[in-house]
C-alpha cells in the first residue's frame, strides 16, 4: 500500500493517456512559492525550467517538495546530464528539449528507465525514493510506470521525423517548441508565420495519428482550441509571461510598450 506521503506523484502518465486536456505552465523563477501558486490556482501541471531558467538543483528540490504540497504535477525540462539527478529529486516527469529522431528518443527511454526497462542507475537514499524508506523493487517498479518522459521537437528536420518519434515505447508526449522552430525554420520568433503553423499541424497530427499525446505552447484560449483540432492535448503557458502582462495591466503600461501584447517562451 502507498504511503499517504510519498514523495512521488505518479499521475502523469495516466493524465498523458486520458485524452483529456491538460493545463500547464513553464516556471523559470526559481521560486517554491511561484510552484505553489500554481498548483492553488488549479493547474494540472508545472513544468520547472532548469533549461532556460536560473534554479540551481537544492532549489529545484524546493520546488519539487512545493508542487507536492500544493497538489500540483511536476515535470523538469533539463538538459540531458542532469535527467537521474532531477529525478532522483522526485520529479513527475523530464521533458527533453531538442530532440531529433527516434533513435535519440529510444536511448532517452533507457536514460528514464529502471532496468529491467531501462539502464537508468538505481540508488534509494534520494528524496524520490523518501531518503530509503521506499526502497527496492517497489521503487523502481513504482518510477517506471510513474515517470514521464515527454520530448520536444524544435527543428523542421525533428517535424518530418514527429511520427517516428512519438512512435517510440516509453515517450509519454511529444511537445513541439514553436519558438525555437521558428527561428530554425527563419522566420526568428514569429511562430504565428503561416509557414511555421504549417509546420506546427504536420507534427502534432503526426503525433497525434501515431497515438501519442501532442503538447505545445497555447498562450490564449484561440491558441488551446486550435492547436486542440491538430490533436494537441498538453498545453503550456509561461508563469513570467502571465505575471509580467498582470503587472503592466495593474500600472497602466499594458497597452503602450513594444511586445506587451506578446509575452511568451
Amino acid at each position: 500500500m502507498d504511503h499517504p506521503h510519498h514523495p512521488l506523484d505518479t499521475r502523469l502518465p495516466a493524465l498523458l493517456k486520458s485524452g483529456q486536456r491538460l493545463r500547464g505552465l513553464f516556471n523559470s523563477l526559481p521560486s517554491p512559492a511561484i510552484v505553489e501558486m500554481c498548483g492553488y490556482a488549479g493547474f494540472d501541471f508545472v513544468i520547472l525550467d532548469n533549461e532556460h531558467g536560473s534554479a540551481n538543483l537544492e532549489t529545484t528540490e524546493h520546488m519539487l517538495r512545493a508542487a507536492r504540497s500544493s497538489g500540483i504535477v511536476p515535470v523538469v525540462r533539463c538538459l540531458r546530464h542532469d535527467i537521474s539527478r532531477v529525478l532522483d529529486m522526485g520529479a513527475s516527469g523530464v521533458q527533453i528539449p531538442m530532440v531529433g529522431s527516434a533513435e535519440e528518443a529510444r536511448d532517452l527511454v533507457q536514460q528514464v528507465r529502471y532496468p529491467r526497462v531501462g539502464r537508468r542507475g538505481s540508488a534509494f537514499s534520494p528524496r524520490a525514493a523518501g531518503y530509503g524508506a521506499f526502497p527496492g523493487v517497489a521503487h523502481t517498479e513504482r518510477s517506471n510506470a510513474g515517470v514521464a518522459l515527454i520530448v520536444m521537437i524544435e527543428t523542421p528536420e525533428a517535424v518530418e521525423q514527429a511520427a517516428a518519434i512519438a512512435a517510440v515505447p516509453g515517450v509519454d508526449a511529444v511537445f513541439v517548441g514553436p519558438n525555437d522552430l521558428s527561428h530554425a525554420m527563419g522566420f526568428d520568433n514569429n511562430w504565428k508565420a503561416p509557414e511555421v503553423e504549417a509546420a506546427i499541424q504536420r507534427a502534432l497530427c503526426a503525433i497525434r495519428d501515431a497515438g501519442n499525446c501532442g503538447g505545445v505552447i497555447a498562450l490564449t484560449p484561440e491558441d488551446e482550441a486550435k492547436y486542440a483540432q491538430w490533436g494537441a492535448r498538453y498545453f503550456a503557458s509561461t508563469t513570467t509571461g502571465l505575471i509580467t502582462q498582470a503587472f503592466q495591466q495593474a500600472s497602466g503600461a499594458g497597452g503602450r510598450r513594444p511586445g506587451a501584447a506578446t509575452l511568451g517562451y
